[in-house]
């Protein structure tokens, strides 16, 4: 099998583990950097350059797209499907996981548990939108925020006025949730890989930080999933349509609720906490998913 691995650092942990465990398989593996890609479109087709070469005869592509250029990488990923290679996750499954938005509203509307949430621009009349979330404390987060960045908690009513109001003065989109108090801090990582959680750990926040982020000095441990956060994490990949993707669930008093779910999951701190080869799985997904379509 021949396998196209898209990202712009090849020597990233998950991707060292990536490609070791498809060459451990037999696999060859090609490090191709989507942002020196070139797509060419004419009446006669399109083909895919990389530096100046046209990519052919791949089997799968692992993409591996960071967030800042989700829009030039899901176009050379989408140019792939063209090309009829197989994709673990298609560039529409991307490109909508990490619409913070959309993503909450195609989980709502499958009836997956979320944090009670709000969108919004106009920040004339804050307290409104406060009050509809039960009061403070809320959540505010920016909406192009990764690894925890642009994420903070309103204490009181009066400082989540405050924060909004000065959000509205620059013109900004912004989305506020409820806090999960219980929480305390800590959150689930579910590693979804096809219909199968295959590892999960419990993130647990720096003192005196929400944010369970390993990004933001979190720490990580193995746990014990329930059902419902299992069933939870998979009806949340289905709904992004993603073959693999981490999904973040915090432990409410009403059951799991999704905070967000990732397309491109880190590996290091999931399988460092479990000891799980999840890079093995990953590859396994992709020989038993191209073996389905001869």
């Amino acid at each position: 099998m021949k396998i196209a691995l898209l990202t712009r650092n090849g020597n990233l942990y998950s991707h060292k583990r990536l490609r070791e465990a498809a060459e451990k398989r037999g696999h060859e593996v090609h490090v191709i950097d989507h942002m020196k890609c070139l797509v060419d479109v004419s009446s006669q087709g399109c083909r895919l350059l990389h530096k100046g070469q046209p990519l052919l005869n791949f089997d799968a592509v692992i993409p591996r797209i960071g967030a800042s250029v989700t829009y030039y990488g899901t176009t050379v990923v989408r140019q792939m499907e063209v090309m009829g290679v197989f994709t673990l996750n298609p560039a529409i499954a991307i490109a909508q996981s990490r619409d913070k938005l959309r993503s909450l509203q195609l989980m709502g509307e499958r009836g997956i548990g979320l944090p009670r949430t709000i969108f919004t621009h106009s920040n004339d009349y804050p307290g409104e939108e406060i009050e509809i979330l039960g009061g403070a404390p809320v959540v505010l987060k920016l909406t192009e925020g990764t690894h925890g960045v642009g994420v903070m908690l309103l204490k009181s009513d009066s400082a989540a006025e405050a924060v909004m109001e000065a959000f509205g003065g620059v013109e900004s989109d912004i989305i506020l949730q409820e806090f999960i108090e219980e929480a305390g801090g800590e959150d689930v990582r579910c590693l979804v890989v096809g219909d199968e959680v295959v590892a999960a750990m419990l993130r647990k926040g720096k003192e005196g930080d929400f944010r369970s982020n390993l990004h933001q000095g979190g720490s990580a441990t193995v746990v014990e999933i329930t059902d419902a956060e299992r069933s939870t994490a998979i009806a949340a990949a289905r709904a992004m349509e993603l073959e693999m993707c981490g999904v973040d669930l915090l432990r409410s008093k009403r059951g799991p609720v999704v905070m967000e779910v990732n397309s491109s999951p880190g590996l290091k701190g999931i399988e460092t906490a479990t000891g799980i080869d999840v890079a093995e799985k990953v590859i396994k997904h992709i020989e038993t998913r191209l073996s389905g379509r001869n």
